[in-house]
């Protein structure tokens, strides 16, 4: 009778075991092929759930699998340290974010531990420790000598609930991506990081990325939103001043009839000074300044405007122009101003209809021809140019390029490429983050910091509830200070990183983390990058992953790495569902990690959160299927001990297989191939669902064999496959079976297992096919073959075709296993 599955002595032996060898500790070995395998690091917001879960034993899977692969594997953990839980959760309790945070950590270090995850915790780093965020600093700076960073007063994403910037993609529907408040546009004085500098190699890079999914890649490619047109400069009446936009359609140059600036837009201010437009023109901005972005640009929501009194001149027919203002026109976007084709965009179409402006067709179908008195909507396709001068008559798709020309020849425009993608706004007005390492000096300006005097350290004695500004503000020990120039007085800058500034390059501070002379060793990121595989979920895909690839550039271009790209592969996990919803305290419908290691060891929720769905999807929480894992496990156990005293104690002969040994053994390398191939696809539901196969086919061989009937030799390799496909999934309990069978040595440290491609073959089986219940064919198949290719397999036999021939197949009825019946019947023929 075997011992009882003790999950609870079994997993503490074994991860006290773990981490007083060391046994996941790496170093770079030139000898080894490397595998890096990373999981997006944790924010420490109090403790995980079985949904924040499922990231990282997707990641130990990888990582254990490979190194059984004989890679050398980095899987690294930390903690992104900064942010604004924290602050907030200081704000509402009353406790220091430092305190807060490094409370959460400890406790979540203790969670991971308790899975079992196989982290070289040796390599584990916080963001907000002063050795990690230095460096950051440092990165600000170098980001500043090579043009990168700027700063200058622009209309920015206030959210009021966090009370700070938010960068544009941030920004998700109108709200804030953190809390959902409704964001509102404020005008401040920002540091910039000059992300469009890439956009090009961004967006052309997105190519070699061919372990990305596809709807990530579709995702930053919108994102960066690149377009090709003409850059077109239109003259300001009375002015010699030329305000220049982009267009796609310059093919429709002839038909436009208003022109439109951005309300926020610096020339607005010129052209009304001194007019009775200036007062309207202010309240109008008023107006538009309580509006989201994505009131201003929905497509269902009515356009405002007004007109300023001013009018530009078309370039190609010399016409007048009104020039308006229009809530719809975002200065963040082209240049801030248009010119208006309602015949041939919708929004103009819309806001010429309200405010009764011209509409001219330029753009004509053959066989329906537009007129625009009766216009409903735009026509935004593809046409004959008309009213267009010289141009009239010639197809739209090659007027473009030929409108285009005719603006370089005349020196009024160019061809040109815009970018939906704008400059990454950094600065933050809160405490809980990087400090941006910059000093204000009247007389010698914006100073940055000596690399010398870096890290600048974040300040501890600080009231941080202050609202709308910086808590760094009221520090005057922190803001004052002295100019590194001339060394009078100065003041610090008070705005901290946004956050993802943290998480943009930890990847490669992972790879040294101890380094305490430059941000990384260069040598050991270029043995480890890139990062083989990512995983993260999908909600990161237009910020953490589009930053990370910018500040990788960068630093390739600074010749820190040879990594052009930071992730090789990228697998983004689906969601952990309960109670129809997403697993989250805020719904409260969280499962503790502690409550199902408490009660049922921390390998059957590993194992649960693996087997329920594959790990792109979502996953619906189950209590029962979590008892169905346990029960496997239990089932193992069983099995094994069993295995375990049959070959100990058996006679020891070598002897003939008979038909239960050839299919156990059968079943055996056919499981190891089936799990091998479904790991490396990560299909590891599929992949435990044939481990579950092999046991019960384990089991039903011990059931119809005695002790001593049983082959020892084919029980033994069994039980050692067995125990090492399922090490990855399970490892605490494979851990503790392989010491039983095979002693000290870690089952980690052990081979993946191999399997005969031979063996693996199913055995034959013979299948009868009948035609209306007689015999017409014995054919040789797999035993392992399915009802579907069963009926293939008897509809394409020529001996049946003989009795099929110009009938109708009624029915199909199949035996699995043994036979095929054919139901025919005799092709009837119309009556004329």
């Amino acid at each position: 009778m075997a011992e009882k599955y003790d999950f609870m002595k079994i997993e503490e032996k074994w991860q006290k075991r773990w981490e007083e060898s060391n046994l996941y500790k790496v170093t770079e070995d030139p000898t080894k092929k490397k595998r890096y395998i990373l999981e997006m690091f944790p924010y420490p917001s109090g403790e995980l759930h079985m949904g924040h879960m499922r990231n990282y034993v997707i990641g130990d899977v990888v990582a254990r699998y490979n190194k059984m692969r004989g890679y050398n594997i980095l899987h690294p953990m930390g903690y992104d340290a900064f942010g604004l839980p924290a602050e907030n959760a200081a704000i509402q309790h009353g406790i220091h974010p430092k305190e807060w945070t490094y409370q959460n950590i400890s406790t979540m270090r203790k969670q991971l531990r308790c899975q079992g995850i196989s982290y070289d915790w040796d390599r584990e780093i916080t963001t907000c420790e002063p050795d990690y965020y230095k460096w950051g600093q440092w990165l600000f700076l170098k980001f500043m000598e090579r043009g990168l960073v700027y700063r200058e007063k622009a209309s920015v994403n206030w959210c009021p609930g966090c009370e700070t910037v938010l960068a544009n993609e941030q920004v998700v529907g109108g709200r804030c991506w953190r809390c959902d408040n409704l964001v509102e546009s404020k005008e401040l004085e920002q540091w910039f990081f000059k992300i469009t500098e890439y956009s090009e190699d961004l967006l052309k890079d997105l190519d070699l990325l061919t372990g990305w999914p596809e709807r990530v890649k579709i995702m930053q490619t919108n994102w960066i939103g690149r377009s090709e047109g003409a850059l077109v400069d239109f003259p300001l009446k009375d002015s010699g001043e030329k305000i220049p936009i982009f267009t796609t359609r310059p093919d429709t140059l002839f038909g436009v009839s208003f022109f439109i600036l951005a309300p926020e837009h610096p020339l607005v201010d010129k052209l009304v000074v001194g007019t009775k437009y200036r007062k309207e023109v202010e309240a109008f901005r008023r107006m538009v300044s309580t509006k989201t972005e994505i009131d201003r640009t929905a497509p269902e929501i009515e356009k405002q405007g007004l007109f300023i009194g001013k009018y530009v001149i078309n370039p190609l027919n010399g016409e007048d122009v009104p020039v308006w203002i229009a809530d719809y026109v975002l200065m963040e976007y082209g240049t801030g101003a248009i010119m208006a084709v309602p015949a041939h965009d919708q929004r103009d179409f819309e806001f010429a209809r309200r405010y009764n402006l011209p509409i001219k067709v330029v753009i004509q179908l053959e066989d329906e021809p537009l007129d625009e008195k009766t216009m409903t909507q735009a026509y935004e396709g593809e046409g004959v140019m008309v009213n267009s001068g010289p141009f009239t008559g010639m197809p739209s798709t090659e007027g473009t390029k030929a409108v285009t020309t005719y603006l370089e020849e005349k020196g009024i425009g160019k061809f040109a490429v815009t970018y939906r993608l704008r400059d990454w706004l950094i600065s933050r007005q809160r405490y809980w983050g990087n400090p941006i390492p910059i000093i204000y000096c009247d007389k010698c300006g914006i100073v940055p910091v000596p690399e010398e005097d870096l890290p600048v350290i974040l300040p501890e004695n600080v009231d941080f509830r202050r609202k709308g500004i910086s808590p760094l503000v009221a520090v005057e020990e922190f803001v004052n200070t002295a100019c590194p120039k001339c060394f009078g007085p100065a003041r610090r800058e008070t705005d901290t990183m946004d956050t993802f500034t943290c998480s943009s390059w930890y990847f490669l501070r992972y790879t040294s983390p101890h380094e305490d002379k430059a941000s990384f060793d260069t040598e050991a990121a270029n043995y480890w990058m890139p990062v083989d595989q990512y995983i993260g979920g999908i909600e990161h895909a237009v910020m953490h992953l589009l930053y990370a690839r910018f500040f990788t550039k960068a630093m390739y271009d600074m010749g820190l790495c040879k990594a052009k790209e930071p992730f090789s592969n990228l697998l983004t996990q689906g969601m952990v569902v309960k109670d129809g919803a997403k697993m989250s305290k805020s719904k409260g419908n969280v499962v503790s990690c502690d409550e199902i290691v408490n009660k049922y060891g921390a390998d059957t929720g590993r194992l649960f959160i693996l087997f329920a769905a594959p790990p792109e999807k979502d996953l619906d929480w189950s209590d029962q299927g979590v008892q169905g894992c346990f029960r496997f496990l239990n089932r193992v156990w069983r099995v094994v001990h069993e295995n375990i005293e049959s070959w100990t104690h058996g006679t020891g002969e070598a002897r003939e297989l008979d038909e239960l040994d050839k299919e156990l053994k059968y079943m055996t390398h056919r499981t190891v191939k089936k799990v091998t191939q479904d790991v490396e696809r990560f299909s590891f539901n599929t992949a435990i669902a044939a481990i579950m196969e092999l046991v019960n086919t384990n089991f039903k061989y011990n059931e119809s064999k005695n002790r001593a009937a049983r082959n020892g030799e084919v029980l033994r390799e069994t039980t050692e496959k067995l125990v090492l496909l399922l090490s990855p999934f399970a490892p605490h309990i494979a851990e503790e079976l392989w010491e039983k069978m095979r002693g000290k040595k870690s089952i980690y440290l052990q081979a993946w297992p191999s399997y005969d491609e031979e063996l693996a073959k199913a055995p034959e089986i013979t299948l009868v096919v009948q035609v209306n219940g007689k015999v017409r064919d014995r054919i040789k198949v797999p035993a392992d073959i399915t009802e579907d290719e069963m009926r293939e397999v008897a509809l394409s036999s020529e001996k049946v075709k003989k009795y099929t021939e110009g009938k109708e197949i009624v029915k199909v009825i199949t035996v699995p296993g043994k036979l095929v019946n054919l139901v025919v019947q005799e092709t009837r023929v119309a009556s004329s």
